[in-house]
């Protein structure tokens, strides 16, 4: 086994990927306190009220539709 298949399996922690987490962890806690997550979920809020409007409209024509004949 050469050098640099040593380096290449120190490198990998596996399934618990330790620093894998602490990068993930540290880049939500940065983008939490750049406030841009606020904007992000005030979007994604009208985005499913949007949605869940079209579906009402959806469920109500369906109904006012009536029974399917074959």
């Amino acid at each position: 086994m050469g050098e640099t298949a040593k380096k290449d399996q120190s490198k990998n922690e596996g399934e618990g990927n330790k620093t894998a987490d602490r990068h993930y962890r540290e880049g939500v806690r940065r983008h939490v306190e750049s406030g841009a997550s606020e904007p992000a979920a005030k979007e994604a809020e009208r985005e499913l009220d949007k949605e869940a409007g079209e579906e009402s409209r959806r469920a109500a024509n369906t109904g006012k539709a009536g029974p399917k004949t074959r």
